[in-house]
C-alpha cells in the first residue's frame, strides 16, 4: 500500500521556504471540520526578515521598466495556469466550494494578474501629467512607489483575495509582506511556490501564515512599513490599524472590486519635475 506524501506548508521570505523561526505550526481543517494541513505559525522575528528583504529589494524592483515588470507578472499568471488543478483541490478543501465555483475562482485569478501586468507600463499616462506653468519651464508629474506594503488578505474568495491584493502591489513597483488569511491559507502557499519558479526577484514578495490579531500589532507597529492593505481586516481592527500606523504616517487602505486602478494608484506617490525650457 503507497503511502501519500503530504504536503509541508512552509513560509516565503527572500525566496525562500524556511520554517518559522519559533518552530510552531498551527491546525487548519476543511469545510467539514477535518484535519487539513499545519501551516507555519509566523512569528515577529519572521515579519521583521521579511520586511527587511522587501526592503532590500525595493530599490531594484521599483528602478525596473514598467513593461518589465509587465512581463514579470504575466509569467507568474502562466505558472499559474499550469496548476490551475492544484489551486481547484485547495479551494474545494478549504471552502467547501463546489468544483465549477472552484475553476471559475481560478480562472477569474489568473485574470485578475494579467489585467494588473497590462496595467504596469500604462500607469503613468493616467496617474502622471504635465502641468501648465507662468514660466519658463515645463512641469511634470509622475508616479512613483510607495515602498514597503504589508497585505493582509481576505478570507473568501481565497486565492481571488490574494491575486487582487498581491498584484497591484508589486506592478506599481513596491515589495510586500501578504499575510495569508489565517483560516484559509493554503493557496497563499502555493501561489508562493508559482511566484519563486518566475522570474520575480527574491524579496520582492514575502508570505506569511500565521494568526491575524498577532500580525496586525507587529505591522502596524513597525517603522519600516510603508503602507497596508487592509482588505481583510474587520472593522474594528481596521481602527486600531489605522491608530498603530498613525506614528509613521502609514498608508492604510481597504478595497472592495478586485480590479481597480485605485489599489494601484493608493499605494504611490506624485513626485514633481520641474525642467527648464532650453534655448
Amino acid at each position: 500500500m503507497r503511502i501519500d506524501v503530504m504536503k509541508t506548508y512552509k513560509l516565503f521570505i527572500n525566496g525562500n521556504f524556511p520554517r518559522s523561526e519559533s518552530g510552531r505550526v498551527y491546525e487548519v481543517t476543511d469545510s467539514k471540520g477535518k484535519f487539513l494541513a499545519n501551516p507555519c505559525l509566523g512569528s515577529r522575528k519572521d515579519l521583521r526578515e521579511s520586511v527587511v528583504a522587501a526592503r532590500t529589494a525595493h530599490p531594484g524592483w521599483s528602478g525596473a521598466t514598467a513593461f518589465n515588470r509587465g512581463q514579470i507578472l504575466y509569467r507568474v499568471a502562466e505558472i499559474m495556469q499550469g496548476r490551475k488543478e492544484q489551486f481547484v483541490s485547495e479551494i474545494i478543501a478549504q471552502e467547501g466550494a463546489t468544483s465549477a465555483a472552484a475553476k471559475l475562482q481560478v480562472e477569474s485569478a489568473i485574470d485578475t494578474w494579467v489585467w494588473y501586468a497590462g496595467w504596469c507600463d500604462k500607469i503613468d499616462s493616467i496617474s502622471g501629467s504635465t502641468n501648465p506653468v507662468s514660466g519658463p519651464y515645463y512641469n511634470f508629474s509622475i508616479p512613483e512607489s510607495l515602498g514597503v506594503v504589508a497585505i493582509f488578505a481576505d478570507s473568501k474568495p481565497s486565492l481571488l483575495s490574494l491575486t487582487a491584493s498581491l498584484a497591484p502591489i508589486i506592478a506599481s513597483g513596491n515589495t510586500a509582506i501578504l499575510i495569508a488569511n489565517e483560516k484559509y491559507p493554503l493557496c497563499a502557499i502555493t501561489l508562493a511556490e508559482c511566484i519563486s519558479t518566475s522570474d520575480v526577484p527574491a524579496g520582492v514578495v514575502n508570505i506569511l501564515t500565521g494568526k491575524l490579531d498577532q500580525f496586525l500589532t507587529w505591522a502596524g507597529s513597525h517603522m519600516d512599513i510603508d503602507g497596508i492593505d487592509a482588505t481583510g481586516v474587520g472593522s474594528k481592527d481596521f481602527t486600531e490599524l489605522k491608530e498603530l500606523g498613525a506614528e509613521n504616517l502609514k498608508r492604510i487602505y481597504s478595497f472592495s472590486e478586485p480590479q481597480s486602478t485605485k489599489r494601484m494608484t493608493n499605494f504611490m506617490e506624485v513626485k514633481t519635475i520641474w525642467h527648464p525650457i532650453g534655448i
